[in-house]
């Protein structure tokens, strides 16, 4: 017998270049308890709160993708759970998994208040989450965040764990930084029963020191893996970019997120709001389109349709990051924490 929630599902969203747009990844705040020095400048101006979009305005925005298509829904930040009140926004959303509207509400976050909302999110329907860490060691933690603290952070993982949601680590391989201890982190996380996915520096906004000092490309990350352990290409895919193998002598997965050395373009199937309504249809580009407007111009959706279906339509092909020593600008001037990665 059919299913009559599947009959009704609303097709993906389709952009110029016949890929199906089915994954909205929403930054509800810029802010964050962390300066990882990849990702802001130690001095950050942030938005003033008055700029945001409410909790509401992001639950209708979100509930409007849904509508249109949207599968897969990811709030991101700065630091999403340091929000005033964030959990409301998953309590709302959690009623599309309900209803067979949406297939996953994920996060990505620093780990830092992970202890505090675990056992929320998973009973809400979260199953499955991204942790950022970059390193096990706790002095070097410190240098790389500025201002985080590794125990917060493992204790956050360990809460999600006995939660029973499934932790991915996302590492950003970092030139002389942390690159001695990647197989390291690749053992623990593991032991742990985790994936972890290692991510080129990416060349968006204006910090000290600079990537040219930074960046390391993960095919030389993938080789030296080569030397020590045995990689198997798998067919896993979580509707990201990354692209994994599966380690023989441990049994975990291994994600390589390679924007710079090989760009995943050719299957983007995502796009992103700002928490100021602003919505880029490529994180590598600079094109976007105001969603706050139309939301705010109407009750009725009909307006905030209309200006999603006209931006999907501009979707670029791809995005034009390079690391270039002779500008040593950034390819993209506005801050990771604005678009939420």
């Amino acid at each position: 017998m059919l299913d009559h929630a599947a009959s009704v599902r609303p097709q993906p969203m389709i952009d110029p270049f016949g890929r199906g747009i089915d994954y909205l990844r929403v930054s509800v705040t810029d802010r964050c308890d962390f300066r990882c020095v990849y990702c802001m400048a130690e001095n950050m101006t942030f938005l003033p709160k008055k700029d945001l979009l409410t909790l509401e305005e992001l639950d209708r925005l979100c509930s409007a993708f849904i509508d249109k298509g949207v599968r897969k829904l990811r709030l991101t930040g700065g630091e999403p759970l340091v929000r005033k009140d964030v959990m409301t926004l998953f309590r709302s959303l959690s009623r599309h998994l309900d209803a067979g509207a949406l297939d996953e509400l994920t996060v990505t976050t620093n780990g830092s208040q992970l202890a505090k909302y675990a056992s929320e999110l998973a009973a809400l329907g979260v199953r499955r989450i991204n942790v950022s860490l970059d390193t096990l060691n706790p002095a070097l933690f410190r240098t790389i965040t500025r201002w985080g603290d590794l125990g917060d952070v493992l204790g956050g993982i360990d809460a999600a764990l006995a939660a029973g949601i499934h932790v991915k680590i996302n590492t950003v391989a970092l030139k002389g930084v942390n690159e001695a201890e990647i197989e390291e982190l690749i053992a623990w996380a593991h032991g742990k029963g985790m994936d972890i996915s290692f991510i080129e520096v990416m060349p968006l906004g204006d910090i000290e020191p600079s990537r040219l000092d930074q960046y390391l490309p993960l095919s030389v990350v993938r080789a030296r893996l080569m030397d020590r352990w045995t990689l198997t290409e798998s067919d896993h895919r979580t509707g990201g970019p990354a692209r994994y193998v599966t380690v023989n002598e441990t049994g975990g997965r291994i994600g390589f997120i390679t924007p710079m050395t090989h760009n995943f373009c050719e299957s983007c199937n995502r796009v992103r709001i700002t928490c100021t309504g602003t919505l880029f249809m490529c994180l590598g580009q600079e094109d976007a389109a105001d969603l706050r407007a139309p939301l705010r111009a109407s009750e009725a959706n009909d307006l905030l349709y209309a200006a999603i279906d006209r931006a999907i339509a501009r979707k670029p092909k791809g995005h034009d990051f390079v690391i270039d020593r002779r500008t040593k600008r950034p390819s993209v001037t506005r801050h990771m924490s604005m678009t939420g990665g």
